[in-house]
């Protein structure tokens, strides 16, 4: 009696699991690595804590090296009311000058509460967005993952934005929301066109490789296409600077 054939289909073994700090290499080197991954464990913790640690000592280096005051006198020069602060009194502008300054030194070194919460909030749309419109069916654990991994490259952000100002930038000229050149606004005057302004700030470097990040990780973790998944986070991302500009222009 013949023996049964064997058969030649057999299940591929499963990839090693990664440590986090493979994931955290490979987020830089192999991004396809860390996000297929998350189907094995969607922890998100380590990520934002390195991410926090850096945004910590970049606040401090500001607070060292520029000052919570002389922050806020440049975001009120490169504002759309610096005419009519500048025809207060003297005891108005500094009473405005002295509140700003405490709610920005408060909102600053509360900077890792604050990166989470934004992204809680972009996980939640672009779960809905590739849920809804291309069944990709990602829970949100694992948006919530894929958007925190793909936001490390705030970290190499961050150590560009330490180095200079511990290199002795100028205080006066010195903008806390855009502080490298890693965008064409950074070469313009933020009290110039505030639709131009912001809407060539989206242009950065950084935002750019998190966006494409975010794109492979949606790809790795449903059956949409890396280059539709990546179109999608891109077309989310520049419809909220779109409207964001149009608001700051009025």
């Amino acid at each position: 009696m013949a023996a049964a054939p064997i058969s030649s289909m057999t299940t591929p073994p499963a990839p090693p699991a990664l440590s986090e700090g493979s994931r955290i290499v490979n987020t830089f080197i192999a991004p396809s690595k860390t996000f297929t991954d998350l189907r094995r464990s969607s922890s998100w913790r380590v990520p934002w804590l390195l991410i926090s640690i850096f945004s910590l000592i970049s606040i401090y280096a500001m607070e060292r090296q520029i000052g919570f005051e002389q922050v806020t006198k440049n975001s009120i020069a490169h504002s759309s009311k610096a005419e009519q602060f500048d025809k207060l009194p003297a005891d108005q502008q500094a009473k405005q000058i002295q509140v700003i300054t405490s709610f920005t030194r408060y909102f600053s070194w509360g900077i890792p509460l604050v990166n989470l919460i934004v992204f809680v909030i972009v996980a939640a749309v672009l779960m809905a967005t590739f849920n809804l419109v291309l069944s990709a069916g990602v829970p949100y654990k694992t948006a919530l993952a894929i958007v925190i991994y793909a936001g490390l490259p705030q970290v190499i952000s961050a150590v560009l934005g330490i180095i200079s100002m511990f290199s002795g930038v100028d205080p006066g000229g010195f903008n806390a929301q855009n502080p490298v050149a890693t965008n064409p606004a950074y070469f313009m005057d933020p009290a110039g066109s505030k639709f131009a302004y912001t809407m060539a700030s989206a242009l950065d470097v950084f935002v750019i490789w998190s966006i494409i990040l975010t794109g492979i990780g949606f790809a790795c973790n449903s059956k949409v296409k890396r280059s539709t998944a990546i179109a999608v986070v891109a077309g989310c991302y520049f419809l909220y600077k779109l409207v964001g500009a149009a608001f700051a222009s009025m």
